[in-house]
């Protein structure tokens, strides 16, 4: 396969297994001119896992904005560049986006070669509804992680979130107080040797006795809404308010949105309502 010169590649590398890479990923490394990546210690380890032998560039958070113009100026030269994460995908919960916007801006072409994905595997064997949000890391501040949680925990789709091991116990304490009736799945080390999955309802999960180590995904399931109370009165209300201006369905989809109850119910009471309007 032949690359494309002025450009950058976006290559997702294994989260942990280093047999987790694709044959593209393989041929846009061995074939790169340079390759920019968070810590040339960690990717060295890949590069030579997979006998690449390719000049490394450090970039990560700390020295993003001072290299993105040397970069830019590079890749308009014709050269072929990489940007690697020390695991998974670059720019999600990863350095990339500054340099991303500026090739953009630059109009200069961003391909993305995907591969294993944290995000993607704990879903995959959550058992959850495949309807979901990604977050990535909670806030650190007790106050801000609340507003957040507080927000999240009104959606009713299943939820991802990153956590270093050091925050977990906290992360679940919040997630009993704003999650409760909910599943939990808390995935360590996905692909590596210390694999393991936790699984239980969030009201009857445990807090970890023992201190932790490695990288934590967690998924929150789906809200359960079929035994919620259907108030109907309350609801009776709100779709003779809607329907006065909207059409059926989307006065369900308003009611739904804010009262989080059996849509088929709510579809049925302002199909009722419209029909006695005709009649």
């Amino acid at each position: 396969m032949s690359l494309t010169s002025n450009s950058l590649y976006i290559v997702s590398t294994p989260i942990g297994n280093l047999d987790d890479i694709t044959l593209r990923a393989i041929n846009v490394l061995k074939n790169s001119d340079l390759i920019l990546c968070e810590d040339t210690r960690r990717s060295l380890k890949l590069l030579n896992h997979l006998n690449i032998k390719k000049k490394l560039v450090s970039f990560h958070k700390f020295n993003e904005r001072k290299k993105i113009l040397m970069i830019i100026e590079y890749i308009k030269q014709g050269k072929i560049l990489s940007l690697i994460s020390d695991a998974g995908t670059p720019s999600i919960s990863d350095p990339g986006r500054s340099l991303i916007n500026e090739c953009i801006k630059e109009k200069i072409e961003i391909i993305p070669i995907p591969g294993a994905s944290s995000v993607i595997s704990a879903m995959s064997v959550s058992g959850f509804n495949d309807q979901f949000i990604f977050y990535g890391f909670l806030p650190k501040k007790e106050n801000d992680l609340e507003k957040v949680l507080k927000s999240l925990s009104e959606i009713n789709y299943s939820q991802v979130f990153f956590a270093p091991s050091n925050k977990l116990n906290i992360y679940i304490q919040n997630f009993k107080k704003y999650y409760s009736g909910r599943k939990l799945l808390v995935a360590k080390e996905i692909t590596k040797f210390h694999e393991a999955f936790f699984r239980d309802s969030i009201d009857n999960f445990k807090l970890f006795k023992t201190s932790l180590k490695g990288e934590f995904t967690i998924v929150i399931s789906e809200k359960d809404i079929k035994d919620k109370i259907f108030d109907e009165k309350k609801i009776m209300k709100k779709a003779k308010k809607y329907l006065k201006n909207l059409s059926v369905k989307d006065a369900v989809d308003i009611i739904f949105e804010s009262e989080k109850i059996n849509k088929k119910k709510i579809y049925q009471l302002c199909l009722k309502i419209k029909n006695e309007k005709i009649s």
